[in-house]
This record gives structure tokens, C-alpha cells and sequence, in this order.
């Protein structure tokens, strides 16, 4: 056996005993939610009868300090019947990210577990990413990009 295929055999054996790792939710799927701790420490899990709102955004993206505003408009006026609304911060610095919610007067729930929800619903990068999860917690919709406050505020109709 040449040096070749026999690396290449043990590359192979090597990915067959890893792990396999859930592809992401696609639209219409389930979610498959992780465990997620909030930056308060608290643990957050989904209320199955209501519908979620996740952002993820960092706090050096500017468009994501103005589509945040919108997204604690939202958190604010969903209340116990609206939406629920989980952000994911893309930072590792906890500190940097409690500043970030100080200075803009966000009460919005966040967690920096950002590799497990990516997982579980989008590995894309785009920053603000915001997913519409439905009641029963299917995927329904994956919003790239800045949305204007009228189209995050209309997010409350899926409740």
C-alpha cells in the first residue's frame, strides 16, 4: 500500500468514527434547539405554543446597532403574548457586549452562544441574520441583512 492511500484510508476512518453534526433547520424544518445560557447567566429555552424571533448581530455592525433598535421595540411590545425574542451576540467579550447594551438601552435577552444557535439555525454569517421560528417551532423564515422598523415591528402578527 503507497503512502498516498494509506493516508487517504486513514482520513477516511478518521470522519466515519467522528460525530455527525445536524445540518441547520431549513424552512419548514424543525429546530433543533441547544442548550443556551443568557448573558445574565439565566438559561433560555422556547416556548413551544409561541413563535421566536432569533438575531444574531455584533456590536462593531452598524447596521445591526440600528436594526437592534428596532428588534427592543419589538422585544418591548411582544411582552408574554408576542414573540419570543433570543439575540446572539457574535462577540466573545462579554463585557464589550454588556457596554454595547448599557449605551443603547437594549433590554433584549442575549446569549454568546453563538456556535450552538448557528448550528441549529443558520451558518451564515450575514450580520444582522434575523430567523422567524413559527408556533410548534418550525423554521419559517431567515431574514438577512437591516430591516426597516415597520418589517421587525410586523413580526409581531406571528404570534
Amino acid at each position: 500500500m503507497t503512502l498516498t492511500r494509506r493516508h487517504l484510508l486513514g482520513s477516511l476512518a478518521a470522519v466515519a468514527a467522528a460525530p455527525l453534526q445536524a445540518a441547520p433547520a431549513a424552512p419548514g424544518e424543525p429546530v433543533r434547539w441547544p442548550e443556551v445560557t443568557l448573558l445574565d447567566g439565566a438559561r433560555w429555552a422556547p416556548a413551544a405554543d409561541r413563535a421566536q424571533v432569533v438575531v444574531f448581530w455584533s456590536v462593531t455592525c452598524p447596521f445591526c446597532k440600528r436594526h437592534n433598535a428596532h428588534v427592543d421595540k419589538l422585544y418591548r411590545a411582544a411582552g408574554d403574548g408576542g414573540p419570543q425574542v433570543l439575540t446572539v451576540s457574535r462577540d466573545r467579550e462579554a463585557a464589550a457586549v454588556r457596554r454595547y447594551l448599557a449605551a443603547n438601552g437594549y433590554s433584549f435577552p442575549v446569549s454568546l452562544d453563538q456556535d450552538a444557535m448557528a448550528a441549529a439555525l443558520s451558518t451564515r454569517r450575514i450580520i444582522p441574520l434575523t430567523m422567524l421560528i413559527a408556533r410548534g417551532g418550525r423554521l419559517k423564515q431567515a431574514i438577512p441583512g437591516e430591516m426597516f422598523e415597520e418589517d421587525v415591528m410586523e413580526l409581531l402578527k406571528f404570534a
